[in-house]
């Protein structure tokens, strides 16, 4: 914490505080204006694994390496955690990330545990169990809760981690992004197991009008919208529960980002680069490009008008109904997944 040097002129005192309250809400008008235009008036905003806090932030946007704290995975060891020590959770994160760099055929680990509350880890504060799940998909929990002292999270090496989002316009493959968003990907991963999403549907698109190209970059000086270059839609099965997602480290918006509004259920996917929002919101997934061109199809849907908290959007006068279900190997055949997630 940056500390300022007291001075004895009580005036430029209260002049640094006055400006300081100014940039607060300065900051604070421009998330709202953010959250305004995603949300429609009285939608519920809730999501799964509230109950659980971020374990740690990567340092830097694109070197995420987080897991969720309160949870313990199970699965093949591949490292012992009793010979195989570390004093951070991104550190235990690294070294499961090194065995899966896809340079040397499948990946070694897919899964990490580390114990990093000294009280309740004792002597086994800082092992660092390395894992292989028999479905990365479908990752085998020991278990979870306050009283777990475990911390775990998961890798998606190339090919891994992608999920379908099925439309009559096609299907989209999202790469899902573990290490920077862990509780949104374990929620996906819960919707998937449910083998339905009635209720899910994307029913807002805007394109990218005069302000973007047709790679997403931003015109110069060309307004930031509307229109603002994306599709939105909500991913909450009907008849489950729903719980607040907590915010994770986020990624900037990129051409082909999928991130929560909020705290979900409301999602978008955005055609356009848009680094004006900076880390507003949480990305967890991004769309291969070879599917944008779906993306892009839904975009110029017949759409109508309507004003969200004071702010013009065009919503679909026809939703389109969504389902989330898992990829066959063969249909990702030579596709390369590595996507961007800076």
């Amino acid at each position: 914490m940056v500390r300022r040097q007291q001075n004895d002129l009580e005036t430029p005192r209260f002049t640094s505080l006055i400006l300081f309250f100014l940039a607060l809400i300065s900051f604070a008008v421009v998330y709202t204006f953010l959250s305004f235009i995603f949300r429609p008036n009285g939608h519920p905003l809730d999501a799964k694994f509230q109950s659980f806090t971020v374990a740690e932030e990567g340092d830097q946007i694109g070197q995420c390496c987080q897991g969720i704290e309160n949870l313990e995975f199970w699965g093949g060891a591949v490292k012992w955690g009793s010979d195989f020590k570390f004093n951070s959770s991104r550190m235990c994160c690294e070294a499961c990330k090194a065995m899966c760099t896809g340079n040397d055929g499948p990946c070694l680990c897919d899964t990490w545990v580390f114990c990093g509350n000294k009280k309740s880890c004792g002597s086994r504060f800082g092992e660092c169990w390395l894992k292989k799940q028999k479905d990365v998909l479908a990752p085998d929990r020991q278990d979870a809760g306050q009283k777990v002292m475990w911390t775990s999270g998961l890798i998606f090496g190339k090919g891994q981690g992608i999920v379908g989002l099925e439309t009559e316009y096609g299907t989209l493959h999202i790469k899902l992004f573990p290490e920077c968003a862990p509780h949104s990907v374990a929620y996906i991963l819960e919707l998937l197991s449910l083998r339905h999403c009635a209720g899910c549907q994307f029913h807002r698109a805007e394109s990218r009008g005069q302000s973007w190209d047709i790679e997403g970059n931003h015109i110069k000086n060309a307004p930031y919208g509307p229109p603002f270059g994306l599709i939105q839609g909500t991913l909450e099965a009907l008849g489950t529960a729903f719980k607040k997602i907590p915010r994770e480290v986020c990624p900037s918006i990129r051409r082909g980002s999928v991130a929560w509004i909020g705290s979900g259920p409301e999602f978008f996917i955005s055609l356009s680069n848009h680094e004006e929002w900076k880390n507003s919101y949480t990305v967890f997934g991004s769309v291969l490009p070879q599917n944008m061109e779906i993306v892009e199809k839904i975009a110029q849907l017949p759409t109508k008008s309507d004003v969200w908290n004071n702010i013009n959007v065009t919503v679909l006068k026809k939703p389109v109904p969504l389902r989330l279900r898992r990829l066959k190997k063969s249909s990702l055949g030579g596709v390369d997944a590595n996507v961007r997630q800076e």
